[in-house]
């Protein structure tokens, strides 16, 4: 009754805040955009800030990974962010007018009300073989889903703070920001691709007994989604990023056909990435998209500087992936495979330090693409801030977000049943004791170590090899043969007594 009676009372508190959030005097009048921002309104911000752009996060990959650690931090969550949203509407100051990020806002109480009640629900364990199971998946879609909402709401905040995206400027707007979401979400999978899935496409665990997760493994290789990705965004975009007749087509619209390359390349590259094999088609698609950035002219100067680095930036991230696909993996999945193919046999998972670099550098051209609207660059202009500082501070915020994406692959590799948990044996007072027996030669790989009192067992040792071991060396073949001689010598003394 008790779980209950919470579950009560948390819906009643966030009716209640639904309530104070329609009831927010800033929605009905146009703002006050002159007035400085007071400290309560930063305090929301920063609140906010931690909760959705980090706490969420975490608390999702603690759920996925069943950590006892997931309530403890998506509760604090909940009630941090319950806080700032009372600041968000307690604030003097700076007021503003009716906006996506204040109707957001209220939008999104009801899949945290719902997640709440799910989460308290899934606690009580009833309905067992009815509901429960229903409800683990709703929940688990819904939490999934807090990056991507609490990304876009920050998204909004930014855009509400500064003013931007008017009704002049809102089709810009529009294409910068999804289409540099869009390839943030694809570093990221990539980043996941290679972190936790060790460079294969994979779609969950099967979860077999003895706690023990299967990988879901995709036959596909990666360049097969990327062309699908690649030719549904070229479709979209040549035939929505500009209207009206020809004649009226400037330079730049022309520049803008070169969007078709992105059907037509990521067509060919479904093609040759058929049956599981590896192709650079994608990566070439990237670099002359790159290519035609950098030449892209704009009205502002500032602009143009800008367009030209992230096309820079863009053609790099393509020549790191040929290079990955060409030299580094050699055609295959994952280091691991390769090893695996020049081998002949199993090895561990390895991450080369040049494979971060495309999605990492994918993640930095999605920042500075956001950040190339003309109304940000005249801002920039407004206060005197050249290209390079403006350029180094986006490439600040892309460190960050790919940081916080391994942070969270870290987590999903080291946390709830995913954790490696190993027995620690003590060798005190023990010496290793390295065993080349007969029975151990099956097995000529991976000879037995055992840990046995150095006295036991006679013979001189030879010293310390390279891998600080004792031997033993007295004219004796095996360390079986020394069992079996013990062996003798005790039914003899047992026959003697009798």
């Amino acid at each position: 009754m008790s779980m209950l009676s919470r579950l009560f009372r948390s819906a009643l508190a966030l009716l209640v805040l639904v309530q104070l959030g329609l009831a927010h005097p800033h929605h009905g009048d146009g703002g006050n955009a002159e007035a400085p921002i007071d400290t309560i309104l930063w305090i929301h911000i920063m609140v906010q800030l931690i909760v959705w752009g980090g706490m969420f996060g975490v608390g999702m990959v603690l759920g996925i990974t069943r950590s006892k650690w997931h309530v403890p931090v998506q509760s604090a969550a909940y009630l941090m962010t319950a806080a700032g949203y009372i600041l968000g509407h307690s604030h003097k100051g700076r007021s503003f007018p009716e906006s996506a990020h204040g109707t957001a806002a209220n939008l999104i109480l009801l899949p945290l009300l719902a997640q709440l009640c799910l989460g308290i629900y899934l606690k009580l364990h009833i309905h067992e073989e009815t509901i429960r199971p229903w409800a683990v998946v709703l929940h688990g879609i819904i939490g999934k889903s807090w990056l991507i909402i609490g990304w876009v709401q920050m998204l909004f905040g930014v855009i509400t703070i500064r003013g931007y995206c008017g009704k002049e400027e809102l089709g810009q707007c529009l294409a910068h920001y999804i289409m540099g979401s869009a390839f943030i979400g694809y570093g990221t999978i990539l980043a996941t691709v290679l972190i936790a899935g060790g460079g294969r496409v994979w779609y969950g665990k099967r979860w077999r007994d003895g706690n023990k997760g299967e990988k879901i493994v995709s036959p596909r290789s990666q360049e097969w989604w990327d062309g699908w990705v690649i030719m549904l965004w070229g479709i979209v975009n040549t035939f929505t990023e500009h209207h009206g007749p020809l004649t009226k087509w400037s330079h730049k619209d022309m520049q803008h056909t070169r969007i078709i390359l992105g059907w037509a390349g990521g067509a060919l590259a479904i093609f040759l990435a058929r049956k599981g094999k590896r192709t650079i088609v994608p990566a070439l698609i990237i670099v002359m998209t790159g290519w035609a950035m950098s030449s892209h002219s704009q009205a502002l100067e500032i602009s143009t500087k800008v367009h030209t680095i992230f096309g820079v930036v863009l053609m790099s991230a393509g020549v790191a992936r040929i290079i990955e696909i060409t030299f580094v993996l050699k055609d295959a999945p994952s280091v691991e495979d390769r090893d695996a193919i020049r081998h002949g046999g199993d090895q561990d998972n390895e991450i080369r330090a040049f494979q971060h670099l495309p999605p990492f550098v994918i993640n930095i051209y999605s920042v500075l693409f956001m950040s190339a609207t003309d109304e940000e660059l005249k801002a920039v202009m407004g206060i005197e801030m050249d290209h390079v500082t403006y350029v180094l501070l986006m490439l600040s915020l892309a460190f960050v977000i790919y940081l916080y994406a391994n942070l969270l692959l870290h987590l999903y590799a080291t946390t709830g049943r995913n954790s490696k948990k190993r027995d620690v044996v003590s060798t005190s007072g023990y010496t290793p004791l390295r065993v080349n027996s007969t029975l151990a030669a099956t097995a000529a790989l991976t000879p037995t170590t055992a840990f046995t009192p150095a006295p036991a067992y006679p013979g001189a040792p030879m010293g310390h090899d390279e891998e600080n071991v004792y031997k033993i060396s007295d004219g004796r073949d095996s360390f079986e043969e020394e069992l079996e001689l013990d062996e003798v010598r005790g039914e003899h003394d047992r026959l003697a007594l009798r």
